[in-house]
């Protein structure tokens, strides 16, 4: 993600901020110009610093510190594009819901930031058949959850994300018991996202189909059937040669959605590189591949080649800062020809969709 400043007084600030920590100034998100914005206050409600002649109120769910977006007064809708898209929220009775909801609203709108930088469709769902998106955050403990297991995943647009998810001790649990080397909330949220923009980008579409089966599979295979098969017998012993995961190997729509996840991995990251400036000139022969500078803005470079060699390096630097503080690698995947060349894919089908914008 980019970097923000403060416009009153110029400090860095971080896109989850409500507040200026040098000045004092009020922050919010204004989503259509993608920008955090300083705001002073106007009767009733807010104005930018930088006055562009609208006036601003915070989202209905800034009153429970997980949104810091805004609306424009005279619009009806209470809620920012991204909290309109939540079908179902924890019971905010309990304090330790309301702590894990705000861990995953920080994350999803990380993602929600990065879909309209790529200029993807994103539309509330407005009932179970049409085509928009939701999200259900639904605990075990909660009565919404009718008794049954629940479990993150993805069904028509639905997004359902167990709050367990949100306690980093559970989490590491199940990262431990599935042999993940990687799980994290945006991960969860990237990977169930790019079930959605499967069945938006490929499922109707003739040739896009064509070729995700040449590159991942037929998905028409049994699911329930692969995913069992996956469960009881784990990946085949060659799978770093084709997938990006374990898990990709359970079924070619997972193998599509863990591939999407690792794209938006790859773009925030180039992104977070292109916004500080970064470039490496490492301390070894001049002809080595870690040379890179981060001179371009991933969102709009075309040819995902020069995105791809670019994150590589910087990766391994970002690895090599975490293995000295003894933390876990930043990425710690190895990318096969094949797996590039899906990613590849994903970059030049999100490219012709924007085409086919206004």
């Amino acid at each position: 993600m980019r970097i923000f400043q403060c416009q009153a007084c110029q400090a860095p600030v971080y896109f989850e901020n409500t507040a200026c920590l040098r000045c004092g100034h009020a922050l919010a998100f204004q989503s259509i110009y993608q920008k955090l914005v300083s705001l002073q206050r106007q009767n009733n409600s807010w104005a930018w610093v930088l006055d562009d002649g609208q006036s601003y109120r915070y989202c209905k769910n800034y009153q429970y510190q997980v949104c810091n977006w805004l609306v424009v007064s005279d619009n009806l809708q209470e809620y920012c594009e991204a909290c309109q898209l939540n079908k179902t929220i924890p019971n905010l009775n309990s304090t330790d819901n309301l702590l894990a909801w705000r861990r995953l609203e920080v994350a999803k709108r990380r993602l929600i930031y990065s879909l309209k930088r790529l200029r993807l469709p994103i539309r509330s769902k407005k009932s179970p058949a049409d085509l928009g998106l939701a999200f259900d955050f639904l605990s075990a403990d909660d009565p919404t959850a009718n008794s049954r297991p629940v479990r993150t995943g993805h069904a028509h647009g639905l997004i359902t994300i167990n709050l367990a998810e949100a306690d980093p001790i559970h989490r590491e649990q199940f990262r431990k018991k599935l042999s993940e080397p990687y799980r994290t909330l945006i991960g969860h949220f990237r990977h169930e996202i790019g079930h959605y923009y499967w069945e938006l980008l490929i499922r109707n579409q003739t040739n896009q189909r064509a070729q995700f089966r040449a590159l991942f599979g037929d998905e028409s295979q049994d699911y329930s059937a692969a995913l069992a098969a996956y469960y009881q017998n784990g990946a085949p012993a060659n799978w770093q040669q084709k997938h990006i995961s374990t898990y990709a190997t359970a079924h070619p729509w997972e193998d599509w959605a863990e591939t999407w996840a690792h794209y938006l991995h790859i773009m925030d990251t180039m992104e977070t590189g292109y916004s500080f400036g970064l470039s490496l000139a490492p301390k070894l022969s001049p002809n080595s591949s870690l040379s890179r500078m981060v001179h371009f803005d991933p969102y709009e470079e075309n040819d995902f080649n020069i995105i791809f060699d670019t994150f590589i390096p910087l990766t391994f630097a970002l690895d090599s800062f975490n293995r000295g503080m003894g933390l876990p690698d930043v990425y710690p995947f190895v990318v096969a020809p094949l797996v590039k060349e899906k990613l590849s894919f994903i970059h030049n089908l999100i490219l012709q969709s924007k085409e086919k914008l206004p």
